[in-house]
Order: structure tokens, then C-alpha cells, then sequence
């Protein structure tokens, strides 16, 4: 697979991300935010899991491929990442808007490549640096660029960026490491509902009526967000580099922000349309920047 392709394959796992913000805060007035994270990911693990199965056994056939211990000890990481971020974020979601959730998200854009630089060692194009600065001032403007109006909600969301940068890392390191894209997928998501549906059966109220009430938003979260866009997102960072993924997936932002004009009927000032610009410009930066300027590497 070409880059070219893989970036967009990020970007329509992006479009996918942002319209389930809106999903997601629906989802609030039925369950609690630990089950409904454990339920979506239980099913999206069930979605990709004949994938996995099918990939194994070909890499196991072809190649005599096996998960040694590193690896399995790899996938539990990456799916607390993933468990921990999309909990802190689903917590945030009920307590604010679904611009500012889906804003305030991209802040995991500019910790990427710090925690990619300081970690592992990793020296990414030059561009990804204003690419990433010019998406999180973006995020800023967009959410109205009042910081002491942030909001507990909004506090839960920016704790969760920090598990979304090392999620974003890990899935690129796992998937390379393991050349299987499918099975790194359903293991990270049966990683984040086993932690999902035992904490939200243990600290929850549970019932048939909740599981029902909730469950047009369980399955659209779980087939659409985290079946099709989490995999997509594990199939291109085997070609896209992590912090040139996080801006990419930073307009997920974006497209919440629509979604939420659309169905929640959520209005964007001025700001937030020149916000939305300058995260869009930052995607296009990291995107054709590299292209055009292919030897100035940051050293």
C-alpha cells in the first residue's frame, strides 16, 4: 500500500470518529460511560475477530508466524491505551459539548510526536511541528478560546488525549512488529472490553432495559468506530508514520464539530469556522509537505 492510500484510509477513519462523538453523548442518557466503552469494543472485537483468525492462519501457513511474549505483552498496552483514552473521553462527553470533546481531543496531536521524539527516538519531517501546533491552536480557536471556561468534562477529555498519543504510537509499533494488522485490532479491542464490561458490571447499574435503550448507539459505535475505523487505523500506520497519523486523524475534530451542527443542532461562531480551517490546513501541511520537501528532515 501506498502512503497516499494509507493516509486516506486515516482520513475516512477520521470521518467515521467524528460522526460517533455525537453517538456517543446520546449514548450517555442510557448507560454508564465504563459499560457502553466495554459493550462497543466487545463488538467491535466480534466484527474484526474472523479477520484475525483468517490472518493468522495464512501468516502461520505461509511464514510458520506465532505471537511470542513480547508481543502479547505489546497488545495489552496498546488496548489500555486505548481502553484508558476512550474512557477518559467517553467520561468528558457527558459532562460537554461534542465540539469541545472532539477539539480538545487533538490536543494527543502535538503530544505524538514529543512523546515519539523524547521515547523512541523517532525524528519526524519537519513539518509535522507547525503542522501540529497549527492543530492544536486550531482546536483552541475553534472551542472558543477561553481556558477558564474549561469544564470538568472538558478536563476528563484533555486527560484522555495523553493515552491517545501513546495509543496512536503503540498501534503503529504493534501492527509493524506483527504484520498483522486484523489480529492487532481484535486483541486491542478485546483488551478494552474485558476492562470496560468487568469495571461497568462491578461500579454500574446493568439491566435489559439499559442494554436496550442503549443499543442502537452500542452497535453503531461498535460496528462503524471502533470495527471499521479502529482497523483502518491499524492497517495504514503499518505505512504512515505515528505523529504524521495524528494529524491526519486530528480532523476528526472537524467532522464532529458538523456532526453535532447537524443532529445536536450545535452552532460554530466565526472562530470556529476559522478553527476548523487551520486544523484542516495542518492535515494538508503534514500531507504534502513531505512530498514537496522530501530531504529537510528534522535531526
Amino acid at each position: 500500500m501506498t502512503r497516499f492510500r494509507a493516509n486516506l484510509l486515516l482520513l475516512v477513519t477520521a470521518v467515521i470518529w467524528g460522526s460517533t462523538f455525537t453517538v456517543q453523548q446520546l449514548a450517555m442518557e442510557h448507560i454508564g460511560p465504563m459499560l457502553y466503552t466495554g459493550a462497543r469494543f466487545l463488538l467491535g472485537a466480534l466484527v474484526v475477530l474472523p479477520f484475525a483468525v483468517w490472518q493468522a492462519r495464512k501468516l502461520s501457513a505461509a511464514q510458520s508466524w506465532r505471537l511470542d511474549r513480547g508481543d502479547l505483552i505489546g497488545l495489552a498496552v496498546t488496548g489500555t491505551a486505548l481502553f484508558a483514552g476512550a474512557l477518559l473521553q467517553q467520561i468528558g462527553i457527558k459532562y460537554t459539548t461534542v465540539a469541545n470533546a472532539g477539539f480538545l481531543t487533538a490536543l494527543y496531536v502535538p503530544l505524538t510526536p514529543i512523546i515519539a521524539l523524547v521515547a523512541l527516538r523517532q525524528f519526524p519531517h519537519w513539518a509535522v511541528w507547525p503542522a501540529a501546533i497549527g492543530c492544536t491552536a486550531g482546536a483552541y480557536v475553534l472551542s472558543g478560546g477561553d481556558v477558564t471556561a474549561i469544564s470538568a468534562g472538558d478536563l476528563w477529555v484533555i486527560a484522555g488525549s495523553l493515552f491517545w498519543a501513546i495509543h496512536v504510537l503503540m498501534v503503529g509499533y504493534m501492527a509493524r512488529r506483527t504484520r498483522a494488522p486484523f489480529v492487532v485490532a481484535a486483541a486491542q479491542f478485546t483488551v478494552c472490553a474485558i476492562w470496560g464490561v468487568t469495571w461497568g458490571v462491578a461500579t454500574e447499574p446493568v439491566s435489559f432495559e439499559i442494554l436496550r435503550d442503549a443499543f442502537p448507539y452500542t452497535v453503531y459505535a461498535g460496528v462503524f468506530s471502533i470495527g471499521i475505523g479502529f482497523t483502518l487505523q491499524v492497517i495504514a500506520q503499518q505505512h504512515t508514520p505515528g505523529p504524521d497519523a495524528a494529524i491526519i486523524l486530528s480532523s476528526e475534530t472537524v467532522f464532529a464539530a458538523m456532526a453535532g451542527m447537524i443532529f445536536l443542532g450545535e452552532v460554530l461562531s466565526t472562530a470556529g469556522y476559522m478553527g476548523c480551517a487551520m486544523i484542516l490546513a495542518g492535515v494538508l501541511a503534514v500531507e504534502l509537505l513531505p512530498i514537496a520537501l522530501p530531504k529537510r528532515v528534522l535531526r
